[in-house]
């Protein structure tokens, strides 16, 4: 069963938490997807990935299309799509309840900071318990 893990923030830094997530994760030996809304979203984190912290260093790829992602440990993509084959699905977007289910783990975001953002985090935590499933919280 998905087990989905919201984190709470309380500034925007989306950005850096999926990359602290992707490399938490890629030291651990797990094929990870992180799923942005747009190539704009999608090229930005890839550069921010070979740069965030010094001496960093996470094997990723943004999968466009153009590139083979299928040996890649963590993939940046834009389509619900699992070309890697990752069981852990980093929520930089919303995703349908029918993609996110295919996955151990899910994190998802509470951007506490911003009222809009916050209320449609609290519609997905609902959604997902409707759906059977007991999302945790913690604080990034």
């Amino acid at each position: 069963m998905t087990q989905i893990e919201f984190i709470k923030l309380q500034r925007p830094e989306k950005a850096r938490i999926l990359c602290e997530l992707a490399e938490e994760n890629y030291l651990r030996g797990e094929r990870v997807l992180v799923l942005v809304q747009d190539d704009n979203q999608g090229l930005t984190l890839d550069r921010f990935m070979w740069t965030w912290k010094k001496g960093a260093f996470i094997p990723h790829v943004y999968c466009t299309g153009s590139v083979d992602c299928h040996d890649e440990a963590v993939v940046i993509a834009t389509n619900f799509e699992n070309p890697n084959g990752a069981s852990i699905l980093l929520m930089g977007r919303p995703c349908p309840y029918d993609f996110l289910k295919h996955f151990q783990l899910v994190v998802d975001f509470a951007e506490t900071y911003d009222d809009e953002k916050l209320e449609e985090s609290r519609e997905r935590f609902r959604s997902y318990r409707a759906h059977g499933l007991n999302p945790s919280m913690r604080e990034s």
